[in-house]
């Protein structure tokens, strides 16, 4: 039934893309219709250049993306994070935020908050050690950005899910929070809707993708075609008012990943059409 489902859901997303492309004035589709934006990791493209990650993107008219290093490196002059915003630009892509970023010392975190500033985005996707938290907190009270911790299901001891990440922030400034993977948070065994709507105040960016099983031996599929609840999600999506970013990371095949890049944006935007009331 799920699988009779999923084509349902692709094929209206056939429907409502010929549909606009028969528009008289064709324009670039909206990201979702909705208050929040849809987006692609990084981290996809960690085999690809920037050249192929935008072609990827405009391909399947995508236009926010989280900021990988590889891409930009760190140690970037002013001038090279000009023509890097300046290349995204002809794509019609925004770089919304940097990271993730592993952070083992101050030095490190210094660094990427300096490289945030310098990128101009107001948001970090990072990882600090639990013991820099303090002077995490501190920078976040320094420069005025939203600092979402990326968490990683039971493959990491650190920020293994939506609860942990919670229990980490939850006393320190308000724009420390979290960045919800739902795919790590449901092979930590938990529901990332249901953590969506108890951490709202919280989830300042989304990764969105599918995975086969709520164990550490479940792994990314095509979104559609694991056990993530993509209705579900979407619906609660709309009833906290969500208005980050859900970027796609998608961690299959990641040599070749173009066709399910193309299959979970498809069925993602079939999905939002088809809750919509």
């Amino acid at each position: 039934m799920k699988l009779l489902s999923f084509f349902f859901l692709v094929f209206l997303a056939v429907l409502t893309s010929a549909a606009q492309d028969n528009r008289p004035c064709p324009q670039p589709a909206p990201e979702t219709g909705e208050k929040f934006k849809l987006g692609m990791a990084g981290y996809t493209f960690v085999k690809f250049d920037l050249d192929k990650t935008l072609e990827t993107l405009k391909k399947t008219d995508v236009h926010y993306l989280c900021i990988k290093d590889f891409h930009l490196p760190f140690a970037s002059t002013d001038e090279e994070i000009t023509a890097f915003h300046a290349k995204l630009k002809t794509a019609d892509v925004t770089g919304y935020a940097v990271g993730p970023i592993y952070m083992k010392s101050e030095a490190e975190i210094d660094r990427a908050f300096d490289y945030a500033k310098r990128v101009g985005v107001k948001l970090i996707v990072g990882v600090p050690n639990y013991e820099l938290l303090p002077y995490v907190d501190k920078k976040v009270k320094e420069y005025g950005f939203n600092y979402a911790i990326h968490l990683h299901g039971p493959d990491i001891a650190t920020y293994p899910d939506a609860d942990d990440v919670w229990n980490h922030v939850k006393d320190l400034d308000p724009r420390l929070g979290m960045c919800l993977d739902i795919g790590h948070d449901t092979r930590n065994g938990k529901d990332p809707v249901a953590d969506l709507k108890k951490y709202q105040s919280r989830v300042f960016d989304m990764h969105i993708k599918d995975v086969t099983g709520a164990t550490k031996l479940g792994y990314t599929v095509e979104m559609g075609r694991g056990i993530i609840d993509i209705p579900a999600l979407v619906k609660m999506l709309r009833e906290v008012g969500y208005t980050g970013v859900c970027s796609l990371e998608y961690e299959k095949d990641m040599s070749d990943p173009f066709m399910g890049i193309a299959e979970s944006i498809g069925y993602f935007r079939a999905v939002v059409e088809a809750t919509k009331k």
